[in-house]
């Protein structure tokens, strides 16, 4: 009985590791065992960064929101809390949002804050 060589599956196996490496640098997108090496780690990073993307803009908005705060003579920390006291449930990305592109509407809102942490 003759030995079963892998032939077509695993030529079409390894050509689908060596796409999915399309625009490596050096060998890492031309010899198929370090591709797959490259290919499992950059699975990895994505895996990873789709849980890491949520918390860089979070951190990104914080830092907008604590910026956009000290020009209206609060921190962060004391805004979120006013805000919180006073009732308004804005979510930080929409804070963000409001301290860069209408910051009429953001140091009304500091205001709010202010005089419900004076209370």
């Amino acid at each position: 009985m003759p030995r079963v060589k892998g032939g077509t599956v695993t030529r079409k196996r390894r050509k689908k590791v060596i796409k999915l490496a399309k625009g490596y640098f050096g060998s890492k997108h031309t010899l198929y065992k370090v591709a797959n090496q490259q290919v499992m780690k950059s699975y990895n990073y994505a895996y990873r960064d789709r849980r890491q993307k949520k918390r860089d803009f979070r951190k990104l908005w914080v830092t907008r929101i604590n910026a956009a705060a000290r020009l209206n003579g609060l921190s962060y920390s004391r805004l979120m809390h006013g805000l919180k006291l006073a009732g308004i449930e804005v979510n930080r990305k929409m804070l963000a949002e409001l301290a860069i592109a209408d910051a009429k509407a953001f140091t009304e809102l500091a205001e709010v804050a202010k005089q419900n942490l004076s209370k």
